[in-house]
C-alpha cells in the first residue's frame, strides 16, 4: 500500500464519518436523541485502567478528563478503520469507479460493531437490549451506519477527480 492510497483511505473514512455526523445533526434538529460521544470517550478512557465493561452503564462510571474530545477522536478513528477494511475488501480500484451498493452494504455491515461490541461493553446490552426502547435504538444505529455507507460512496465521488491511477 502506498502512502497516497493510505491518505485516500483516511479521507474516505473522515468523509464518511462527516456524513454520519450530518445525519446525527439532522436527527438532533428533529428532536431525536443521538449518541453522546462523551460516553464513548469515557468508555475508552476507562480501558486504560483495565475496565472494558460497564455495569449498569458507562453513564454511571466516573468521568474522565477530556472524555468528549477522546470520544470524537475515537469516533473518527473507527470511521477510518472501517474505510480501510472496506478498501481491503473491495480493492483500490473502487476509488476509480465508486459504486453505491457495496458502500451502502458495508455501512450496514458495520452496525455489527455497536450491536455486539460497543453497546454491550457500555452497559446497553446486545443490540441495545437493555435500553428503554431497544427497537428504536437498533433502528437509529442501523440508519446511522447506513448514512456512513452513503458517506463512503459520496466521499468516493468527491475524491474521484483527484485520482489518476493505482
Amino acid at each position: 500500500m502506498t502512502l497516497s492510497t493510505l491518505f485516500l483511505i483516511i479521507l474516505l473514512g473522515v468523509g464518511a464519518t462527516i456524513v454520519m455526523d450530518l445525519w446525527a445533526l439532522f436527527l438532533k434538529f428533529c428532536g431525536q436523541h443521538t449518541l453522546n460521544f462523551s460516553m464513548v470517550g469515557r468508555w475508552v478512557g476507562h480501558m486504560a485502567h483495565g475496565q472494558f465493561m460497564h455495569k449498569p452503564s458507562v453513564a454511571q462510571s466516573d468521568k474522565i478528563p477530556a472524555e468528549n474530545a477522546l470520544g470524537w477522536v475515537v469516533h473518527y478513528a473507527i470511521g477510518i478503520v472501517f474505510a480501510f477494511i472496506f478498501i481491503f475488501i473491495y480493492g483500490n480500484s473502487w476509488f476509480l469507479a465508486p459504486t453505491f451498493l457495496p458502500a451502502l452494504i458495508w455501512g450496514i455491515v458495520t452496525v455489527v460493531a455497536p450491536y455486539f461490541f460497543m453497546q454491550p461493553c457500555m452497559g446497553a446490552g446486545i443490540a441495545a437490549s437493555k435500553t428503554p426502547n431497544p427497537n428504536k435504538a437498533r433502528l437509529m444505529s442501523l440508519l446511522s451506519h447506513s448514512a456512513f455507507g452513503i458517506g463512503i460512496y459520496l466521499t468516493g465521488l468527491i475524491l474521484l477527480p483527484f485520482i489518476t491511477h493505482f
